[in-house]
């Protein structure tokens, strides 16, 4: 029997190992492709040599007059997930608190209409949120206004808050403290954890957002760095190393988030399946 378990644990090995390296040999070549000399991209699973060529043709644009567009888009999509993902952890930790902590008519209603509002799929509120945001494309306000509010953040405060005990903010009501000044230096510091997981799931989602970019962001000097590889790479088709570059480029926050913050990652995967 014990035979048999080790040999079950070798085979199970085997398969997990195999699966991982086709899941992850995609990122391997993009990193190594992103890195060889133009004459050698997709040529080869190895290069002969590394360089930086794609790198320096994607700062510079290839020499023309914007040679910031790349820099200036990597600071978009930073400013408008960080602020976006700011702004939707403030309002889903004030709504949650204010369902649970709170005694008010109406509570369990809005929490239905939560749960209601996330059985739609999210392309469906495309056209109507365009059509009320259309005076502000080009600007950020219209990148960032419809990711202030996170409904997935709201019901994830809303599990951990329902299962504090209440008498730690009662104390603090009685000490004179309002709703919001409790909801910030009480109730926030002690949901630290679940606030990791509700900003590493908002920020990458967030991040990886095109379509809205794409009708919002028109402009150049406005693109993330998800339109403009979508939109600069159509004339640098016979170019594939900078296309390679821009792709790492747009993973590495996303690579340093999970290194930094992986044991996060596998709180927030296994508290979506209780």
């Amino acid at each position: 029997m014990n035979r048999q378990k080790r040999e079950s644990m070798r085979i199970a090995m085997v398969i997990a190992l195999f699966l991982a390296f086709i899941s992850l040999f995609p990122y391997y070549y993009i990193l190594l492709q992103s890195f060889t000399p133009w004459t050698e991209v997709d040529t080869s699973m190895v290069p002969k040599r590394l360089c930086l060529d794609s790198y320096v043709y994607l700062m510079t644009n290839g020499g023309s007059a914007n040679r910031m567009m790349w820099i200036r888009s990597m600071f978009n999509s930073i400013f408008v997930s960080t602020v976006s993902t700011a702004i939707s952890m403030v309002t889903g930790l004030l709504v949650a608190y204010a369902m649970t902590k709170i005694k008010f008519g109406g509570a369990k209603l809005i929490y239905n209409l939560i749960l209601f509002q996330m059985f739609f799929p999210t392309i469906i509120l495309l056209v109507p949120q365009y059509m009320l945001l259309r005076p502000l494309v080009n600007n950020y306000l219209g990148l960032i206004i419809p990711y202030t509010i996170s409904l997935w953040g709201i019901l994830m405060y809303h599990n951990y808050f329902k299962a504090l005990p209440s008498d730690i903010f009662e104390s603090a009501r009685i000490d004179g403290a309002s709703e919001f000044r409790i909801a910030f230096t009480i109730a926030f510091p002690i949901c630290r954890t679940i606030s990791i997981i509700v900003f590493l799931s908002i920020f990458l989602g967030r991040w990886s957002e095109l379509m809205w970019d794409m009708l919002m962001a028109p402009k150049l000097q406005m693109q993330t760095l998800n339109v403009l590889i979508t939109t600069q790479f159509k004339p640098m088709g016979n170019l594939p190393g900078p296309l390679y570059a821009a792709s790492v480029i747009l993973t590495f926050p996303v690579l340093i988030l999970f290194m930094a913050f992986s044991r996060y990652f596998k709180q927030g995967i296994s508290m979506q399946f209780k």
